[in-house]
């Protein structure tokens, strides 16, 4: 038993001529975009399509012109790849500053250490400072 639905046709392309010549025909009034669709086995969907696209190109229908919207994709794939590579650079940044730090305690042969910014201050040294300068440690930095 056969199904229903009708076949899935595979995906086709058109060169911009072809499109401008098929909404030639639509526009020029003789047929119906139902029916050139039909005479060159074309969806009415796409051939809708480029109908509503060729009037917002040449202005007489609002919306985003062809060459809008090659820029509008373009930069939305740099701004993608931007974001991929501040994502890339942040974990390497994790990554390094951990084994800067711990290598950097145990150089100094610092146990039981606190890392502050990228300096390593033993608990010794911490609480043997002034108040002065106990004080401007206990500030909030932000996020870091």
């Amino acid at each position: 038993m056969e199904s229903m639905g009708k076949k899935k046709r595979p995906r086709r392309s058109f060169t911009p001529e072809f499109k401008a010549e098929i909404v030639e025909l639509c526009q020029r009034g003789d047929r119906s975009i139902g029916q050139v669709a039909k005479d060159f086995d074309l969806t009415e969907t796409a051939v809708r399509d480029w109908v509503r696209q060729a009037e917002v190109d040449t202005g007489r229908r609002d919306g985003l012109t062809s060459s809008e919207r090659e820029e509008l994709a373009a930069l939305r794939r740099e701004n993608r790849r931007l974001r991929e590579d501040v994502d890339i650079l942040k974990r390497a940044t994790v990554h390094s500053t951990h084994q800067r730090n711990s290598a950097a305690s145990l150089a100094a042969g610092v146990s039981n250490s606190r890392v502050l910014r990228g300096r390593v201050f033993s608990l010794w040294a911490i609480r043997s400072r002034s108040s002065w300068v106990r004080s401007a440690m206990l500030v909030p930095l932000g996020r870091y």
